[in-house]
């Protein structure tokens, strides 16, 4: 079975574990014979399921969140995918987007009032072109695949200008509601806030001072919250609908994980109503169990409810590229040894 219609299959030959495998002309180049691409594996079973089976789930819950690596295209041509199959049963939930920010929603709402409304269009609202997302061209089939179904597009994360006051001023520069989803919630464990905390220190190539460290770890926490209550927010403005509509959420991996995430706070906030995550991780080479990807998310298991292997997406290395926006050269002009080797001086 493939994922989306018009894209050929994979051969098969490759030595793979037992199930089905889903394929696409994969876009992001490394490891695609690894044993797991293409593999779904649904945690609480520990056990690989068929394509159906994710959808399934997915179908039947009233908040789905697919949690990515925003520069592997094929992320996004999955959750395209899964959203498709979402609107396939009748139901129009929220599809809501970390990328957008709340305070851009007049925008997105006008851009989509275009006839026909197109993925471009949002694109040129809210000036993506900009931001600091990847290209456009990587979320297109996502937004598509909203517009087909006549989905409502949420833009759901924190503005700009409130996370940069919340730096400077704290819990007091977010909005109400998120503050209270935030004092409901408590403070993390000690465990929970130490991962958090090594997870920023790592992904920031250990850049950063520890008091910077714990200032990422309250934001990480306030964007998981404001994610939820958008989502929240969304579910509730449909309930004229039927209130079974609930919301889609398209972000990165960190903010759809179950232990810590934005599911610890729609589970304490709805617990009504039924949250199902799945993730898309790209595979190592040297990792071919499901379980031993776990320690890339600093925990026991795979903190989600259903993982789609994945290539990975060749990239610079993210560590030289943050230590020359941390530690840009003095300005002046550059040593003798870089000019000359450069042909700026003449001998």
């Amino acid at each position: 079975m493939c994922l989306v219609a018009g894209i050929g299959c994979a051969t098969p030959g490759s030595p793979v574990p037992k199930g089905e495998v889903i394929s696409v002309d994969w876009t992001s180049p490394l490891y695609r014979g690894h044993p797991l691409v293409g593999r779904i594996w649904q945690v609480r079973t520990r056990t690989f399921v068929a394509l159906s089976a994710l959808e399934s789930a997915l179908a039947q819950a009233d908040f789905v969140l697919l949690g990515e690596t925003h520069d592997n295209p094929d992320h996004h041509l999955l959750q395209a995918r899964l959203v498709l199959a979402i609107g396939a049963t009748g139901r129009q939930p929220a599809l809501a987007f970390e990328m957008l920010q709340t305070n851009q929603q007049a925008l997105v709402n006008s851009a989509l009032v275009g006839s026909p409304p197109t993925p471009d269009a949002v694109a040129d609202a809210v000036d993506w072109r900009h931001s600091s997302w990847p290209d456009f061209s990587m979320y297109r089939p996502v937004f598509a695949a909203g517009i087909r179904d006549g989905l409502p597009f949420l833009a759901a994360d924190l503005p700009r200008e409130t996370v940069h006051r919340f730096f400077s001023e704290g819990s007091p520069a977010l909005p109400e509601p998120v503050r209270r989803l935030l004092a409901r919630q408590g403070p993390l464990t000690p465990a929970a806030e130490k991962a958090l905390r090594a997870e920023m220190a790592r992904v920031h190539c250990g850049q950063l001072p520890q008091s910077m460290l714990g200032k990422l770890v309250s934001l990480q926490e306030a964007r998981d919250a404001a994610l939820a209550q958008s989502l929240l927010a969304a579910d509730e403005a449909l309930a004229p609908k039927g209130y079974e509509q609930g919301a889609v959420l398209i972000a990165g991996s960190g903010h759809a994980r179950t232990d810590r995430g934005v599911p610890s706070f729609l589970s304490r906030e709805a617990p009504q109503r039924t949250a199902v995550a799945a993730a898309f991780v790209e595979v190592s080479p040297e990792a071919t169990d499901p379980e031993a990807y776990a320690s890339e998310f600093d925990a026991a298991s795979l903190p989600f409810d259903y993982v789609v292997f994945t290539p990975a997406a060749e990239r610079k290395d993210p560590c030289l590229e943050l230590k020359k926006k941390l530690h840009p050269p003095p300005p002046g002009p550059p040593p003798a040894s870089h000019a000359v080797a450069h042909g700026a001086f003449s001998p």
